[in-house]
């Protein structure tokens, strides 16, 4: 068994402590530069709010939580996707437009999950 000594323990917690302020930055530039992530983040607001009003099951928390996480990570997914295919192709290319195409249409599945399940779950509390 593998003893850690201080100055490994040291280097683990700054290396992490960086990996920490680099996700921070990314979710500066995600928030940043997709208008659509602030609107999805409004409708989140929404959905906890009626969640509250509701008072919707644990279950119910579990599954609208996931779902919104879904819709937020893919997109922000989309945004990276993006970002580089920007970089990497600086003229139009069939494939860099696919490419962008089939993450804008991971966004729109995530987001048809996310309201099959907001509707499964409040359609029974508003009527």
């Amino acid at each position: 068994m593998t003893n850690i000594n201080d100055a490994q323990k040291e280097f683990v917690l700054t290396k992490s402590a960086k990996s920490f302020k680099y996700a921070g930055r990314g979710l500066k530039v995600f928030l940043k530069t997709t208008p659509n992530a602030w609107v999805q983040l409004a409708v989140f607001l929404c959905a906890l709010a009626l969640g509250f009003y509701y008072q919707i099951s644990r279950i119910e928390w579990i599954m609208l939580i996931f779902a919104s996480g879904l819709v937020i990570t893919a997109e922000a997914f989309n945004t990276a996707i993006e970002i580089d295919i920007n970089l990497t192709s600086a003229t139009y290319h069939p494939y860099a437009r696919d490419t962008k195409d089939v993450a804008a249409g991971a966004v729109l599945i995530a987001a048809g999950i996310a309201i099959v399940v907001g509707l499964l779950i409040f359609i029974p509390y508003i009527f």
